[in-house]
């Protein structure tokens, strides 16, 4: 089965992103194939390098970015919803005062991308807030 996954929830208030990692994990376990993952509203500020973790613990962006090198995940990032969160896109300036770089195996893109993707799977799935 082929899916889509979109995540909407904020890293810090939201279980969605942790929920969504680990179906995609079993999923990815049973042969499943996940066409993308799309990060959109809050959901975005997951693909922050600067989300830490606190001692003791992995951080969750450290955790997608293992995870998307090692199964070829697409981790795509809205550009809106990016920007208007105050992340500093790839094309944007390094001299940019609040922008802030994206985490490994993260990029961004458009609605058309994740568009696209859904009319290729056989199942969307949304983690929201």
């Amino acid at each position: 089965m082929k899916f889509v996954i979109q995540i909407n929830g904020h890293p810090g208030s939201s279980q969605a992103a942790d929920t969504a990692y680990q179906f995609i994990r079993a999923a990815l376990a049973r042969g499943h194939d996940i066409l993308l993952v799309f990060f959109y509203y809050d959901g975005v500020l997951n693909g922050l390098r600067s989300l830490g973790a606190t001692a003791g613990e992995e951080s969750s962006v450290v955790r997608w970015s293992q995870l998307a090198e090692e199964s070829g995940l697409d981790l795509l990032l809205c550009v809106s919803a990016a920007e208007r969160r105050g992340l500093r896109t790839p094309d944007a300036s390094a001299a940019q005062p609040n922008g802030s770089s994206l985490a490994s195996g993260f990029r961004i893109g458009g609605l058309g991308q994740w568009v696209d993707a859904c009319l290729h799977c056989d199942r969307f799935i949304a983690f929201s807030a």
